[in-house]
Formats: C-alpha cells, structure tokens, sequence
C-alpha cells in the first residue's frame, strides 16, 4: 500500500465533501493536490498542499481553508493530530496501529510489497545497450546496461508491461571496417604472417577468435577472392560473433534482453526509405545547407546542399540531415526507421538508455518520434555519463585481450556482477561515476554495497540464532505478522517501520520518474537505520533483538528485522543482485 497515495485520495475525497457543503466552491481542480512525506519529519508523518494549491481559485486565504480541512482530517481514523503549519500546510500525525499494520502488510507480501499496478499493463519499451557490433562490451558499457536493466525490473514490478531490447548497429561503415579486420584475422588463422594491424582497421585480440572461427568454417575459400565477394559474407559472420560475444558478456552481468531489432534488416526491407516518403508527403523534407557547427573549428565542414528533416517544428535547435554526401542514409535516418517500428510494434511508450556520445542525438529522435507518430509516441532518452574505472585511486587504461580498452567482463570476473550492478546504480545516470576496483569490494562501512548487504546479513544472523536460542518462537513470516507489535515501543523501532512503509512511494516515483537510482539511496537509508538500532542495542542490552527472557518482545523485534530484510531483499531483487545471507 503507498500510503501517501491513499491519504490523498482520502484528503480528495474531504475535500469534495466541502465542496458539497459549499464551504468551497465547485468546479475546483484537484489535481496538484500533493500528499508526501513532511520536509522535516519532526513536524509529523504525512503532509498535504491541499490549502496552498486551492485557496486561491476559492477565493480563500490558505490559512483559513487549512483550518477547515485540518478540522475534517483530524477527525479520521488512525489521524491523532492535525495541524496547521507555516502559509497553509497541514501535518499529520499518525497511531501506532497504523504503522503496525504496516509491518504486518511487509510481512505477509514478503519481497512483493511494494508492487502494485500502477502501469496497469501500458507497454513500455526499453531499449539498451545497443552498442556497435564491433566488439566485447566495456566497462562504460556496464552503465547503461545496468540501469536499462534495473529500469525495466523497477518499471514490471509497479505494473507495466515491460519489453527489453537491443538495437544492434549493423548496417554502418564500421560493420565494413569489421568485416575487414576479420577477414585480416582470417588470413592470420590461416597461416599468414598480417604484421602490425594496419591504421583505421580494429586492433583487438578478440577478433582472433572470430578469424580461426571463419577459417574453420569456410578454410581458404575466400582467400583469393576479391572484396566485393567476400565482405557480405564475412560482415555477416563477425557481426553474429560479435553479438554471440557481447549476448555472453550480458549473461554474465545478469542482462536478458527480449528483443534483438537488426538496423540492417529494417534498412533490408526498405523502412528507412519510407521514412522519408512520409516525412516527405507530410512536408517535412526540404533541400538545404546548414549552418557550420557551433563548438570546435568544423575544419572538414563544408556548405553543401543536403536533405533536411524540418526537426525544428518538433522542438530542436536546427533541422537536421537524413541523407551525407554520397547519398547514402545518415544514422538519425535509421534511428527514425527504429523508432517508428517500435512505434507500429506496440510501444507508445519508449525508454532509450544512451551513452554520453550520443547526447546530441536526443532531441532530434524525439522530434522525429513526435513527428512520425503524429505525437502519439512518447520517447524518454536517458543518458549515461562515462565511467573512470580505477584501481587504488589510479586510472585504469589498458585490456590485454582488448588492446585499447577494459572489457566488461574483466571488471566481473575481478569483483562480480552483484557489485558491478549496484555501483553503477548508486549514482544518477548522468552523474559522473568512479568504480575503483579496490573500493567497490572493500569490506567498509564507506562501501554502499557492503553497507545494504551487511544489514541484509545482519536481518538474517539474528534470524538464524533466534531458531536456535527461542525455538519456541515460530519465525514464518506469516506467522510474525501475528505478534503483538505493542512491545515495539523505541523510538528507533518506530523510525524504523516508518521508513520502510515508504517503499511502496519510493518504488512509484522511481518508476514514474525513470530513475532507478532511487532505490539504492532508499536501501542505504535503511541499512543506516538497522545498523544505527543494532548499535543501540550493542550499548544498551535492553534494546537488542534477541531477548530470550522476553518471548514476546523477541517475537515482535523479529518482526521487524524480517520485513527490514524483505524491503532490502525487495530492492536488490530490482538490481537483480542477490542479498547475501551472511558476511564473509
């Protein structure tokens, strides 16, 4: 239950009720009607701005329709205080049995509270990744991939019906360049001596792998062939290995994606070349020469005549390119071919995750979105700031098998996917990010992941010894919901349950929001919390978990520690990062 959200429809509701006693005038709008957490908890548990965003269409002083409201509020159930603060805000305070109830709903759901239907089943596309086919992913990569991923679990877990994709790249000049450094490992497997890797062709060891994969299948087929006759055939073969290498390197960080969409196979059957006939039968196609970039000397630009997408008519900075100088599509052309299929697929709704070189791409696919589907698409692009790997404080440049940079799966293999995922998601997504390989596995209270997993492990300890200390007490979870949660009765505890009947409101905002960050600020919360009682209780024996003379106190305190760990086991399970039962 995101109880924040039921106090406004009960806050809505009064208000309607004034409304028909004709203390307030109808026809008002209660839509910006707000019910969150106080700013300053002290003042109480809920807040509305009901009296700030209405007094002035009813012709009242915020003040004064605050006193009204706070009135009929104050006299609700589980209400033990209304008031009235600064220029009209009302707080609440709420009874122990409400928060009581709380934990018991916690206990009963177990990992599945907080889900609700807030998506009530609306499809949403998330496409990411979709790096170029050229190669073994990075750890730049890893970034996006991560929280691509985490949005998707975030968004399915509030009720949407969510579809990930990867767009693979597969129709550029850089697919050429690797059909030809393949084939330049081809003749390598085969026996010939290829010298230093010519300049502009991809230098990596990793396409050794893919050549005596080639040579094994075809032998010496097509070593005397000229380019034309065995460049389709090789593109084709090292882009499939190329995606069978990163699909494996997305297992290994815990990525499955549903749909792999080929920009060849759209540019194939003539999609990008009916992108253009629409925008052209809707006048949205002119021949024309743009302006010199701004930024940087441009010094290859150069004034010439091309065709433009009136992208400006959608909300960009200048029209934009559809076709270069050869006459051949640009990228953005194929871009608006993918999204429209999306689109036709099924997908109003579109969540791309971008890396940060592909920044200003954004609001030309959105127009292009807004202008192909006659504003019925809704394209939301995220974008991912670079990641600066580290080792002790110092840069870390250099792969062996990739000759120019660090591949995704070393960073797994050297500190493994669970850590991988909840570093790259404890900063917002276009917020620089440092991974050092030796803090990130630190067994440190300045480790956010050690911290989450920690109390998690803590949760399960204290578990683990009450079967062994209070057998008498039965620890199914079900069954904890059934103490009488009266004997919690610290100001901590109290803090405690509070914090965690918030998962529900953090878990819809995060997903209305596209920021799955949130969760891992939210888990850190609450690790801070447990491990601030746990304290408490190391310095004062009273407050411990276990009392094993105080069977009912025992049974309520473990109450709480089991539904803290099933709200920390509830967020990792939208990291896909599996909370650990102890510390090692």
């Amino acid at each position: 239950m995101n109880l924040f959200k039921e106090f406004r429809g009960i806050v809505v509701k009064e208000l309607e009720v004034l409304t028909a006693e004709d203390h307030l005038p109808a026809g008002l709008n209660f839509t910006r009607v707000a019910v969150e957490p106080p700013r300053d908890r002290g003042h109480g548990d809920i807040a509305t701005n009901a009296a700030m965003v209405l007094a002035k269409p009813a012709g009242m002083k915020p003040r004064d329709l605050a006193d009204v409201l706070a009135g009929r509020l104050a006299g609700l159930d589980s209400v033990t205080e209304a008031s009235v603060a600064g220029p009209g805000f009302i707080n609440l305070r709420l009874d122990q049995a409400f928060w009581f109830e709380r934990l018991r709903e916690i206990l009963r759901a177990g990992t599945a509270y907080g889900a609700s239907t807030l998506g009530q089943g609306e499809a949403v596309n998330v496409e990411y990744v979709s790096t170029n086919p050229t190669g073994p992913l990075t750890v730049g990569h890893a970034r996006g991939a991560v929280v691509g991923d985490a949005l998707a679990s975030l968004l399915a877990k509030v009720g949407y019906a969510v579809t990930r994709e990867y767009y693979i790249n597969d129709a550029g000049g850089q697919v050429d360049v690797l059909a030809r450094s393949a084939y330049l490992r081809y003749r390598e497997a085969l026996g010939e001596e290829i010298g230093e890797i010519p300049e502009g062709l991809y230098p990596g060891a990793y396409l050794k792998d893919t050549g005596e994969a080639l040579a094994a299948r075809d032998g010496k087929k097509w070593l005397d062939q000229p380019e034309a006759a065995w460049l389709p055939e090789v593109r084709a073969f090292a882009v499939a290995s190329m995606m069978d290498l990163i699909r494996r390197d997305l297992a290994a960080l815990g990525v499955h994606q549903d749909v792999f969409s080929s920009e060849n196979a759209l540019v194939q059957v003539g999609e990008v070349d009916d992108v253009l006939r629409t925008l052209q039968e809707r006048g949205l196609t002119y021949t024309g020469v743009l302006e010199r970039p701004k930024g940087g000397q441009a010094e290859d630009w150069e004034p010439r005549p091309q065709l433009l997408f009136k992208s400006t008519q959608f909300g960009d900075d200048v029209d934009r390119a559809l076709k270069k100088n050869d006459g051949s599509w640009t990228y953005f052309a194929s871009d608006l071919a993918y999204h429209r299929d999306k689109f036709r697929r099924g997908f109003p709704a579109m969540i791309d995750v971008w890396g940060e070189d592909h920044s200003g791409y954004v609001k030309r696919t959105t127009a292009g979105v807004k202008a192909l589907t006659d504003g019925k698409g809704e394209l939301d692009v995220k974008i991912c700031r670079l990641v600066t790997l580290k080792r002790g404080g110092q840069a870390v440049r250099m792969s062996k098998r990739a000759g120019t940079f660090v591949t995704l799966r070393d960073v797994i293999d050297e500190v493994g996917k669970d850590v991988v995922r909840f570093i790259m998601l404890t900063r917002k997504n276009d917020a620089a990010l440092d991974f050092d390989l030796e803090k990130v596995v630190e067994k440190s209270l300045e480790n956010p992941v050690f911290y989450v997993q920690m109390a998690h492990a803590r949760c399960r300890s204290v578990l683990r010894l009450a079967a062994r200390e209070v057998p008498a007490i039965d620890l199914d979870p079900v069954s904890l919901a059934e103490a009488d949660l009266n004997f919690l009765t610290d100001s901590g505890e109290l803090s405690l349950i509070k914090q965690l009947a918030e998962w529900p409101r953090l878990l819809e905002s995060a997903a209305e929001a596209h920021e799955p960050h949130r969760i891992a600020f939210f888990l850190y919360d609450v690790a801070a919390a447990l491990h601030a009682q746990w304290n408490r209780g190391q310095n004062n024996a009273v407050l411990r978990f276990l009392l094993p003379d105080e069977p009912q106190v025992t049974r309520a305190r473990l109450a709480l520690l089991q539904s803290v760990a099933f709200v920390i086991a509830s967020g990792l399970e939208v990291f896909a990062v599996e909370p650990v039962e102890e510390l090692r």
